[in-house]
């Protein structure tokens, strides 16, 4: 459950912050820290951050009161200060290898599509949950209106063809994600927010108000928005 208490930050975790590098779109981070994170009571309780990358987001989980501990594969590249596991996400069991039932938080920012099996990540994450604890992913939303328009045209997917990261292997579609990927990992959807929450911000600002406007021709309620960002829990 998300409870309505301020964590703590201060000037010296934002410039840590500043330092290190961010590998989502810009202002990702500070939406979701506002948006969901400092709603979340750490009581000074276990934090998990996936796919850690420079360590950004996990000196700002310090930052809000949670004792983090970051994993991702590709160690050269972290930075933080805070603890540091190397870990292959695309393990079947990755879990307990960082102990099950643990964590009152676990994120994983722009991680899902770079897995082979996000119904396994999925399944892992929440093996990782307390019974009370929660989840925060981010995804490229490859439901929007630019993404239908670029499908539709060329047959590909927005921010999952070759000319964006490479890695991004596994395309998150909203209606499998809650229909069938939750059901089959025990995890319930607590709230789901896009970001930008008005708008685009990785289309061309000349092409943007055509596509909102094609958005109010097509059905569904994640027309707008870069990216997802859900909220889970275990199902009790």
């Amino acid at each position: 459950m998300i409870h309505n208490r301020i964590g703590f930050s201060d000037e010296r975790t934002e410039s840590r912050v500043s330092l290190l590098k961010q590998r989502t779109i810009a202002g990702l981070h500070d939406f979701v820290a506002d948006k969901v994170l400092r709603r979340c009571s750490p009581a000074g309780g276990p934090a998990l951050d996936l796919g850690a990358g420079s360590g950004a987001l996990a000196v700002r989980l310090r930052g809000l009161g949670w004792e983090v501990l970051a994993a991702d594969i590709n160690m050269p590249e972290y930075k933080a200060d805070v603890p540091f596991v190397e870990l292959n996400l695309n393990q079947p069991d990755f879990a307990a290898q960082l102990g099950e039932r643990k964590f009152g938080l676990v994120t994983a920012f722009e991680v899902i599509e770079h897995v082979e099996s996000p119904i396994g990540f999925l399944r892992n994450v929440g093996r990782l949950l307390k019974p009370t604890g929660l989840a925060v992913l981010t995804t490229p939303n490859v439901d929007n209106a630019p993404a239908r328009l670029k499908f539709l045209l060329t047959g590909k997917l927005r921010m999952m063809d070759e000319n964006s990261d490479l890695t991004h292997i596994s395309p998150i579609f909203w209606d499998l994600f809650q229909r069938q990927y939750l059901q089959r990992v025990g995890l319930t959807l607590m709230e789901r927010h896009v970001y930008p929450t008005n708008g685009y911000k990785v289309t061309r600002p000349r092409y943007a108000w055509a596509v909102r406007a094609l958005g109010w021709l097509l059905a569904g309620d994640c027309l707008e928005g870069d990216n997802h960002v859900f909220v889970l829990q275990p199902r009790s």
